[in-house]
Parts: structure tokens; C-alpha cells; sequence
């Protein structure tokens, strides 16, 4: 009689969990044409910022195993690297290198974040189950990337959590545990399971990004929650149990200790949206809100470079994110801080004509004509942006820049609304996205492998067919 009891008393599985489960299981992404040429640029770019971040020591001395000689010979290979570790380091290193740079692919929406940080846990997986005897194509790892996407993006949709104050990467541990579970062959139990596990790890909190504690974890913060989402996976093939009210369960549920006891859900179906949509970092290695900011004020260089001593104010208007996020006054502490600034963005872009990762850097700070612009910007809300931020249909991100002179005078007020990475201006940003990723594999591979490299990236019918064993092998140095 008890056992019927706590049978009777046990709620019904979130619906949400179902869904995840349900579409990382059996949708057949592969028959969107658009979204699979979509998912092999994100890819290419996502390897390209990786190979970027290899510059830069802050970032590597996070990399490699745990603890020095704990490789894992026929594991998981890390792209720009000798190494080969076990699926969840290796799904580390790989997200930890693809965003260090805040230089790949983004979705913007009520809650904003890199879908291609889930490329940590697809790559790795797909690896060390090719290594393992399970022979898979590249193929396979677009339909999983395009589904890691879609869980991230549309959950982004309407469900904002930066509002209550978590970080965005939670949505990360969420989509790689389901793509993870699903590619490591799982049942729909076992999908659910990590699924569940995932949401009731919670959510990281926000303060890294956000002055006074602005700091290099927002680096690695998508690394983190890629790889413990391959690490619930794993355990849950071995037969850890899940939950299935983690959401919803009164009092003690992520919708009410965390999300003000607000529902979570989906407020589309599960398809391949967010692939065909997706927004690329092609021109500059900024915090998506700023980047028509930063194209905008280079094309305002020309006309101010000559003036900059007589610069009176400069006006920029964004949309609320970007006013809410990445609008900041006073001292800058690091390159974290700065590349989260709208205004170090665009004075560096005034000042330069354009904007790269060094720029981000203590040597750079040195110019003293960048803070002395700074403090003469002005960021306001230009409520139309916002408006068509949020609509579905544009998914605009819009700046304006007007800079005006002490003796009356003002340069053009240059609009930018799309980015040159948005889908509207795809024609014109993939050429240019494709010389981005020839430029960064060259800093890291030698001439005869970018060639190799780029010869089977170029076609997308042989980019499918090659195996993932192959294709990986190319990046290992």
C-alpha cells in the first residue's frame, strides 16, 4: 500500500524533458539543405577562432589533462594539439578554445549565447566513438551540431535567464547532454535522464561578465558546461538515474528555486531554425550587440581620424541588451572587461579603423586616445532597435554612431541594422567568412594541411562523406 502511495504521488515527467529528448532522438535534420551548408561554416568557423586562441597563453594554460601525462591513448583528439584525452577534458579544451576569443557564432534572443560551444561535446564524442569502432561521417556531426543548436536557441527564444541572473552556458549543459547521450547511442530514457541532471545542476551566475568582476571564466565558463555535459551523458549510458519533475517540482524544482516560478518550455517546434538563422562573427572579435557599433564607427574612421582632438561627445544608440550588457564606464581591468565594453569597441574602431583580439590586450590600453573617448560617449536605448531585436522575423541588431565636434560641426550618423554576419546578408559575408577561417588555420597548421584542410572543407558532398577519424586528423599538429 506505501509503494502505491508514493506511486500515486510521483508527478508526471516535464513535458519540456520529453520534447528535448524526443526531437535529439528521432528528428532527421539532414533534409534542410540550408541548414546543413549553414552547420559546415559554423564548424569551419568554430575550429578557425580555436586555432586563434592557441596565440594566447591564458588560454592554453588551461588546456591538456586534468593533471600532466593523464592522456588517453585512441581518445578524443584536440584540433591545434597533440593531445588525445578522454571525451569530457577533450570536450573542454575544444569549447574552452573555440570561445575564448568571443569570436564565434552567436543567437540573440530573450536570452543570448554561442550555440557553436556545444561543437566541445559533438567533436569530442564523435571522435572518441569513430576511435572507439564506430565508424562515423562528418555527416553525422553536422545533424548533431545542428541539433545542439536548435535545443540552445530555442530554448533562448522567450526564456530569459540572464533576467534572474544565470548565465547562458546552462542552456550549453543542457544541449550537450542531450546530443551527447543521443550520439553515445542512449534510449530515450537515458537522453532524459541526462537531460535532467543537466537542469538540476542549475546555473551558473553572471558576475563573471559583469563589472566589478569581470573576468577570463567567461572564456571558459562554455567549456565547462559543454564537457559536464558529455560527463552526464557518460553516466547515465552506465545507468544513473534521472529526474523527471527537475524543473517543475514545487519548492525544490529549477523553475521555482531559480527561475522565479516561471515555466520553462518551448515556444516553437524543434527543427533546424536557429541553424538557418545563426549569427557569424565574420569582421570583428566583439560581443555580438556591438558589432554593427564597431562597423559603424569604421566607417566614420576616415572622416574623424583627423579630427579626433576635437572630439566633443559621440552619441551611440543600441538596442536594450546592448544598452543593459555591454555598456560601461570607468576603468577596464583586462581583456574580459574591454571586449564587453560598447564604448572601448567603438573607440578603439575610431581611432583604428578596425578591431582585433590584440586590441583587447594591456599593450593596447597604453594609447591614451582611447579613454579619452570614452569618456565622451554617450549610449543610449533607441527603442526601435529593440523592437525589431526581438521580432521574429527580423532579428535585427542594430546600432547608429554620430560623432560631433567641439566648433559645431558632426559627422554622418551611420546606421548599421543587420551585421555582415546575419542571415540577410549572407551573400555577402560567407566569402568573407571563408577568408577568415583560411587566415586563422594558417596560424596554427602548416601550408601542405591548411590545403588539405581547406580542400575538403570547400565541398560540401565531400565534407559530408569524410570520416570523422580523417577530418580530425588533419588538425592535430
Amino acid at each position: 500500500m506505501a509503494e502505491s502511495i508514493r506511486d500515486a504521488r510521483r508527478p508526471a515527467p516535464d513535458k519540456l524533458l520529453g520534447e528535448i529528448t524526443d526531437y535529439a532522438c528521432d528528428a532527421d535534420v539532414t533534409t534542410s539543405t540550408v541548414a546543413m551548408g549553414t552547420a559546415r561554416h559554423c564548424l569551419m568557423d568554430s575550429l578557425g577562432a580555436a586555432m586563434l586562441a592557441l596565440e594566447y597563453p591564458a588560454c592554453t594554460k588551461l588546456l591538456g589533462p586534468v593533471v600532466p601525462h593523464a592522456g588517453m591513448p585512441r581518445g578524443a583528439r584536440v584540433p591545434g594539439t597533440t593531445d588525445e584525452l578522454d571525451p569530457v577534458r577533450a570536450a573542454f579544451n575544444i569549447g574552452t578554445m573555440i570561445r575564448w576569443l568571443d569570436y564565434n557564432d552567436t543567437w540573440l534572443a530573450a536570452e543570448w549565447g554561442h550555440p557553436s560551444d556545444n561543437l566541445g561535446a559533438v567533436l569530442a564524442v564523435a571522435d572518441y566513438r569513430s576511435r572507439s569502432g564506430h565508424r562515423l561521417v562528418m555527416r553525422d556531426v553536422l545533424a548533431w551540431l545542428t541539433k545542439a543548436y536548435e535545443i540552445q536557441g530555442v530554448l533562448a527564444l522567450e526564456n530569459s535567464f540572464n533576467r534572474v541572473g544565470l548565465d547562458h552556458v546552462l542552456l550549453v549543459r543542457v544541449a550537450s547532454a542531450a546530443v551527447a547521450a543521443a550520439m553515445l547511442g542512449g534510449t530515450k530514457e537515458q537522453v532524459a535522464n541526462a537531460v535532467s541532471n543537466a537542469w538540476l545542476d542549475g546555473g551558473a551566475l553572471r558576475a563573471y561578465r559583469h563589472a566589478p568582476n569581470t573576468g577570463s571564466r567567461k572564456s571558459w565558463a562554455a567549456g565547462d558546461a559543454t564537457s559536464r555535459g558529455v560527463w552526464l551523458a557518460l553516466n547515465s549510458l552506465r545507468g544513473e538515474m534521472g529526474y523527471p519533475s527537475a524543473l517543475s517540482a514545487p519548492v525544490w524544482g529549477f523553475q521555482d528555486v531559480l527561475f522565479a516560478g516561471r515555466e520553462v518550455k518551448l515556444t516553437r517546434g524543434l527543427g533546424t531554425y536557429v541553424m538557418e538563422n545563426i549569427l557569424f562573427k565574420v569582421s570583428y572579435p566583439a560581443e555580438f550587440h556591438a558589432q554593427t557599433a564597431v562597423e559603424a564607427a569604421v566607417a566614420l574612421h576616415p572622416e574623424v581620424k583627423g579630427r579626433l582632438g576635437e572630439v566633443e561627445r559621440v552619441r551611440i544608440e543600441t538596442q536594450e541588451a546592448g544598452a543593459r550588457i555591454i555598456d560601461k564606464t570607468g576603468p577596464l581591468d583586462n581583456p574580459a572587461d574591454r571586449d564587453h565594453c560598447l564604448q572601448y569597441m567603438v573607440a578603439v574602431a575610431l581611432l583604428r579603423g578596425g578591431l582585433r583580439a590584440d586590441d583587447y590586450e594591456d599593450e593596447a590600453v597604453a594609447d591614451p586616445r582611447i579613454d579619452a573617448l570614452r569618456e565622451r560617449m554617450e549610449v543610449r536605448e533607441n527603442p526601435a532597435y529593440t523592437v525589431s531585436y526581438f521580432d521574429p522575423e527580423k532579428r535585427a541588431i542594430a546600432n547608429a554612431v554620430q560623432v560631433f565636434f567641439r566648433d559645431g560641426a558632426s559627422s554622418r550618423r551611420v546606421e548599421v541594422e543587420y551585421p555582415i554576419g546575419h542571415r540577410r546578408r549572407r551573400a555577402e559575408g560567407i566569402p568573407l567568412l571563408e577568408a577568415k577561417f583560411r587566415g586563422a588555420i594558417a596560424k596554427r597548421l602548416p601550408a601542405s594541411r591548411c590545403e588539405q584542410v581547406l580542400a575538403v572543407c570547400r565541398d560540401q558532398r565531400q565534407f559530408e562523406e569524410t570520416s570523422v577519424e580523417g577530418f580530425v586528423g588533419l588538425w592535430v599538429v
